[in-house]
């Protein structure tokens, strides 16, 4: 019984590390020109066709947009540790809650974070994006 609860604890603890990222120092400046791209439009290199439902580019656009403002705060406020950037990934991520979105374009979102995550210096997500993609509840 001990055992199961110590690792129980031991994977509660470990799922969220508290290791501070440490951004590179244009990683705001990098953020601003991510926003500034144009989003969702076809891409042969990363085998994307575009947006299923032009409807939503310019919602989906502003969402990920968003979430570069989410992270510049973190950067900005010096709360920028590895739970405080999957936090904002999972807060990120629910703001698309309200849509249909096919699996290429969850792809694309996610390569959107996977840039912001370069941008700022984040190795891993956590395994957040993986679990959104394929429609896993999120923590």
């Amino acid at each position: 019984m001990y055992l199961y609860l110590t690792l129980v604890i031991i994977a509660t603890l470990s799922a969220c590390q508290t290791n501070k990222v440490k951004p590179p120092t244009d990683a705001i400046a990098n953020l601003e020109a991510f926003e500034q791209k144009e989003k969702f439009d076809a891409d042969t290199a990363l085998l994307y066709p575009g947006i299923a439902d032009t409807a939503h580019k310019a919602q989906f656009t502003k969402l990920i947009n968003l979430a570069a403002d989410d992270f510049k705060v973190l950067i900005e406020s010096g709360h920028n540790t590895e739970c405080a950037y999957h936090n904002a990934m999972n807060d990120g991520l629910k703001r698309f809650k309200p849509y249909y979105i096919n699996t290429e374009d969850r792809e694309r979102i996610c390569q959107y974070y996977e840039e912001m995550m370069d941008i700022v210096g984040l190795d891993n997500n956590g395994g957040i994006l993986t679990n959104w993609i394929y429609g896993e509840e999120m923590n």
